[in-house]
């Protein structure tokens, strides 16, 4: 099974990487790679409590992104 992550530097240095299709799974580490190999762990446990309090297990649905121009 796969997840798509979103890796956001962080403004006090480092990385951020959020789980789309996993509301509320989050991680972070010093570098993009760090980040990464975390964010493994996180979406691991975020499933494992999922399972343990019966919930479904989400799959991922796919994603597009794009930008938004707005006025400065």
């Amino acid at each position: 099974m796969e997840y798509t992550v979103v890796i956001h530097p962080s403004e006090e240095g480092g990385y951020w990487v959020e789980v789309p299709a996993l509301l509320g799974c989050y991680s972070q580490g010093e570098t993009a790679e760090e980040a990464m190999v975390n964010a493994r762990e996180s979406i691991e446990s975020h499933l494992m409590a999922l399972n343990e309090d019966k919930q479904p297990i989400p799959k991922e649905e796919g994603f597009m992104f794009g930008r938004v121009a707005i006025a400065a």
